[in-house]
């Protein structure tokens, strides 16, 4: 193995790389953001459906431009100025490695998305970061001052892990102020109040990325999308994305659940009801510290016992995300909102463990 070779392998072993939850056999899973709010029997319908559809020996050509047609009527954004890819991380991921350098200083929040952050290290794109404050809320006027050092400015708004969102208005204030690249990740936005999603047909520097994983429950086909002016989409769907980003199957499946949204979307205020619960039950007791959120989990800091809650949690057959320490918080536990039985079932166990 040649010096040069070796060297490099040895610099990306000292690297973390995103750190997915841990595996846990026969438990409630609330710890990956998941959207078991959509029945499965849904899902199932909706993958035999697409199936009918689907001729898996062909390429599918002329496919993804039929989910971009879905994806207009859905956010009203033309065609030419929406593009796709597998899953939000990887848009992300080929914007980062073919927009940027070593050069690029990146202005983002500190805690951000794990996976925008270890993929800036991975590539040694600098990031200047702003903290939350111990409430976990942003100024936004801090991005503003401090957007003068910055390239790019990058915000997952909500925010993952905090649930943080910042006001349409305090986002157009950004947008409007500064002069680079804008990247507003809005994976979480269907449960959250508003979107800036429309402002791209406004602000030659907006790139709004959104995904179907969440709030469609289709994590597991790798669904992700994102609107920006005509030339960035054009650049990026014929020079930087692959050939065919998307099988044939999430396609479908894709174009199905969109033109199926006015049902599903009932689902986004079942859970936002759900979040209401879980945090005012969480916050009637003083050992947790409970955020407000506007995604589909919440944070809470359990004061140096997130361990001891973790465990217990595990031992009663749920598994939800420790995260440890965020910002001034060193206790910081995430929890999924489920279905309302699965919520019920994790506040019968944080109930029974404060006793």
């Amino acid at each position: 193995m040649n010096r040069v070779f070796e060297k490099r392998l040895n610099e990306l072993s000292k690297l973390k790389g995103y750190q997915k939850p841990e595996k846990v056999s026969d438990a409630i899973k609330l710890d990956s953001n998941e959207n078991f709010a959509i029945k499965k029997e849904f899902q199932t319908e909706l993958i035999r459906e697409a199936q009918k559809r689907c001729d898996v020996r062909q390429y599918p050509l002329g496919d993804v431009e039929n989910l971009i047609s879905e994806l207009t009527k859905y956010l009203k954004v033309p065609a030419n100025m929406i593009g796709v890819g597998n899953g939000s991380d990887q848009i992300l991921d080929l914007m980062l490695v073919n927009l940027c350098s070593k050069k690029t200083k990146i202005l983002t929040s500190d805690p951000t998305f794990g996976f925008f952050e270890e993929r800036c290290k991975l590539y040694s794109i600098p990031t200047i970061k702003i903290p939350f404050s111990e409430k976990m809320k942003l100024n936004i006027d801090d991005f503003i001052k401090k957007s003068k050092s910055a390239d790019m400015i990058y915000l997952d708004s909500p925010n993952n892990p905090t649930g943080f969102q910042f006001t349409r208005n305090e986002l157009k204030k950004l947008i409007k102020s500064f002069k680079g690249p804008i990247i507003i990740d809005e994976a979480y936005v269907e449960f959250a109040d508003s979107s800036v999603v429309s402002l791209v047909k406004q602000f030659d520097n907006l790139i709004v990325v959104r995904t179907l994983s969440k709030a469609f429950g289709l994590a597991g086909l790798r669904l992700g999308y994102f609107a920006a002016n005509k030339k960035i989409t054009d650049i990026f769907t014929k020079i930087i994305q692959y050939p065919y980003p998307l099988n044939t199957l999430a396609i479908q499946c894709g174009i199905l659940a969109l033109q199926k949204s006015n049902k599903i979307s009932s689902v986004f205020s079942l859970i936002k009801n759900e979040r209401k619960k879980i945090i005012q039950n969480l916050r009637k007791s003083n050992a947790f510290e409970v955020f407000d959120s506007n995604a589909n989990f919440v944070l809470f800091d359990a004061k140096g016992a997130d361990s001891r809650v973790y465990n217990a949690l595990i031992e009663q057959g749920i598994s939800i995300r420790k995260l440890g320490k965020l910002g001034m918080h060193k206790g910081c536990l995430r929890i999924t909102v489920g279905t309302p039985e699965m919520n019920s079932k994790f506040l019968l166990a944080i109930r029974d463990l404060l006793e």
